[in-house]
Parts: structure tokens; sequence; C-alpha cells
């Protein structure tokens, strides 16, 4: 499939294949697209800035005094959208958000990571990121509503005839590859009913915008399936729940300056002082790489989730993880964020806590290799444990606060207190069925 750069790109495939309808897609501060679809003869106008939509009913977007806001496509973005119909089609734009003056609008995530990638390019680097997609399939009712009853009883690595998601699983990627998505791996998950799709690296800002797409296709093809797919990050007690691991190196020009030959493990100075960065903000970007209440209950120990906040080159029970690849694939994993976070502000935020590490020369501490859910040591700090707890440490992180903007940084919070005080408030089964008849 041809990659449009440019306006006249987005013109010659419209034409060549049929396009009637343009979806306008942007992400809110929360990582939920919101979309507007126009035909084919408004795209002058949405290039030239002039579609406008009311940023005040955008959850966390703008206040009522400033709820003009514009969206501009990004003509690079564009997607025809192969589940639709052939006739009469429809594609997709990824859209950047600017005020009515034509500046960027500071609540709009894109607009966040792409000033943390040029602070990166600023000092000669570029940031690739490789994202670990997990998500699971459940059957649906006669409504198409989610049901909490799951579609197989498989386990890692098996199989068709045992996973039954195996057709919906190869379609997503039938429809990712005609997106031009270039997969790297499949299969069935841990947990009964969970699915792993993993799609080449590439910059920053690409990957980000992929994901939603990756997101948005999961969705609509399990829907054919009679299936809704979810990346609820821990739906199961007692089961592995759903990630994000972020896969990222660091190049300079063609070179992964995470690698030097001359060390013993392979890793140069800079991807440790990247290490020591992302750690010391691991507390602090904790409510925006894991966003919900239900991402604590995720990472608990047993489950292939990190609770220390350690760096290891080879285990998975630590926080950052170094697979064993070097040369120009060598790269830092981090495994603590989940798939209901917003691509945009996760990337921005560990990008930044990672030239924080590298301006600042910060050495992370010794490598943790043994099994971290088994050892005890109370030098090693944990994660936070629930969302009013990581909610407390962003406050005290100014990195965060700096690397959002305050119009993102205030609004987040105010969404997430709201949310835990919600939760907190609320009286669950598990307290009716353990106090009601002892008390």
């Amino acid at each position: 499939m041809i990659i449009s750069t440019s306006k006249d790109d987005v013109y010659k495939l419209v034409k060549e294949n049929g396009i009637e309808f343009i979806r306008l897609q942007f992400t809110d501060i929360f990582g939920i697209i919101k979309s507007t679809s126009i035909m084919v003869d408004e795209l002058d106008k949405a290039f030239a800035g002039e579609l406008f939509f009311d940023g005040s009913s955008i959850d966390g977007f703008a206040r009522i005094e400033e709820s003009d806001q514009v969206i501009v496509p990004d003509p690079s973005t564009f997607k025809i959208m192969p589940w639709r119909p052939k006739e009469e089609g429809v594609a997709r734009m990824i859209c950047d958000v600017y005020a009515p003056d034509g500046k960027p609008f500071e609540g709009c995530p894109r607009y966040i990571l792409k000033k943390a990638v040029r602070e990166a390019e600023e000092m000669s680097y570029k940031l690739n990121i490789g994202p670990e997609g997990e998500f699971f399939l459940f059957y649906t009712d006669e409504k198409g509503y989610p049901t909490f009853d799951i579609h197989d009883n498989a386990g890692y690595f098996d199989l068709a005839p045992v996973d039954m998601g195996e057709d919906a699983r190869r379609n997503i990627i039938l429809t990712l590859k005609k997106m031009g998505f270039k997969i790297e791996a499949s299969h069935h998950e841990v947990a009964p009913g969970q699915h792993e799709i993993d799609f080449k690296y590439d910059e920053a800002l690409a990957t980000a915008d992929n994901w939603m797409t990756f997101r948005d296709v999961v969705k609509n093809v399990a829907k054919q399936f009679n299936l809704y797919a979810t990346f609820m990050p821990k739906p199961f007690t007692g089961k592995n729940g759903n990630a994000m691991h972020c896969n990222q190196s660091l190049f300079s020009g063609d070179t992964d300056v995470f690698y030097d030959s001359d060390k013993a493990d392979g890793l140069s100075d800079i991807a440790l002082n990247y290490i020591g960065g992302l750690l010391k903000h691991a507390r602090g970007m904790a409510p925006i790489t894991n966003p919900i209440v239900n991402s604590y209950k995720r990472l608990k120990p047993g489950y292939e989730a990190p609770i220390h906040i350690a760096w290891s080159t080879s285990n998975r029970s630590t926080l950052i993880r170094i697979p064993a690849a070097r040369g120009n694939s060598t790269r830092v994993e981090l495994r603590n964020p989940d798939p209901t976070a917003n691509p945009y502000l996760v990337f921005a935020v560990m990008l930044r806590a990672g030239l924080d590490g590298i301006k600042n020369e910060i050495s992370p501490p010794a490598p943790q290799n043994g099994n971290m859910y088994t050892m005890h040591n109370e030098e090693i700090p944990l994660f936070p444990r629930d969302l009013q707890e990581a909610i407390v440490e962003m406050k005290k992180d100014p990195l965060i606060r700096e690397t959002l903007g305050d119009h993102i940084y205030e609004r987040y919070l105010d969404v997430k207190q709201k949310e835990w005080n919600e939760y907190a408030e609320t009286v669950h089964n598990w307290e009716i069925n353990r106090y009601l008849r002892k008390f």
C-alpha cells in the first residue's frame, strides 16, 4: 500500500480507491479516540484548518469559555479502513488539535508527544518504540454487549482448535497488514481468552498513532466474529492481565546509542542513564502509564507483572528488562504500562524521564537478576499499589507537570482523583460476601 506523505497523495488515493467518506480522528487526554466524518469534497476545508468542534464537550479537553477548537488532519496518517465497504469507501486521518488562532492546543496529547520528540531531536536522538499489544476476547449477547464468558480455555502459545479466537486474530492481522502494519509476532497469551499481537517498532509519534489504530482494528474485527475485545488490564482474579510492554531504543543517525561493544553487558552509559531516569520517575509516571483503578490489580506478584522499581538483564519480574539482543537491536523494555493508557502521554513521559537521566547522568542501582517476587529487600522501592498512591506520587514529580503542561496535568489529575473517590466510596460485592453475615 502506498504510504501517503502529502496532501496531493491523499487526493490521489481518494480518487483511485473510490473513497467517499473520511473519518477525522484525534485522541482525548484519557486515550479515547474521537472522530468526525466528512465527505471528500470537504478535504480542502479540513487541510485549511476550517473544521471546528466544541472542545468543552470532550472529557477533560477545554472549558466552556475556550470551547472552539480546530482539527487539522495529518496527511501522512491517511489509511483506508479495510473493514468498511469497498464501494463508497471510508478512509481515516489522524488530526492535530489547534486553537482558533492557529496555535497548537495545549490539551492535545499528540502535541505533547511532539514537544518531547523535538527535545530529543535537539540532543540528536530519535526514540523508537515497539509496544506489545495484549487483549481479551469475550462472547457477546444478542445485543452485541460483552458477556463475562471467555471464548476459550487455551494457554500460552496454544494453537487452534483449542484457541477459539484464532480466526479472529488472523483477520485482525490481515486487516492491520492492509493498513501498512508489519506484524512481528502473534500468539495466544497465558490467560484463557487472552491474545497478543506485536507490530514492528517505529519512531515514537508514528507508533503512538499506530497503537490507536491497532486498538480500533482489534475491536472492529472482533465484533465481526461476535466477540468483544477488551484491553482492560485485569478482568479476571487470579489470571494474568493485559500489558503494553514498551520496548524503547534511542538512535543517533543510524546508530543505536544504547549499545556499547566495549562493555561486558553491551549497554552504553547512555543506556544506563536512560534506565536511571525511567526508574527515578517511574512512580510519578504511574497515573499515566497505569491510568485506571483496575490497572493496579494487574501489578501483583506471580503474574509476570512488576511490583518493584528495579531493572534486570535476565528476568521478567522487574519494572525494566533488557532483552538479550545487542547491536542496533539493543533496547530497554518498560513492563508496567498497560493498554488502557494514552500512548502519546506515555511515550512523552517515558522519553522525558529517559532524557532527564541522560542529561543529569543518573546511574541506576545494580541490576536485580533474581526473582523479585521471592526477594525481600526494603531498599528497593515499590511501584504504587493503587491509583490513589499513584496520584500522590505524580504530584511530587515536577517533570510530569512540565511534560504534560498545566492544561492536561490539572484536568487529568482532577478526573483521576474523582475516579478513585468514586471507587473508594462504592460498596463492592467482595465486601458484602465477606462481612454481611459476619458482623
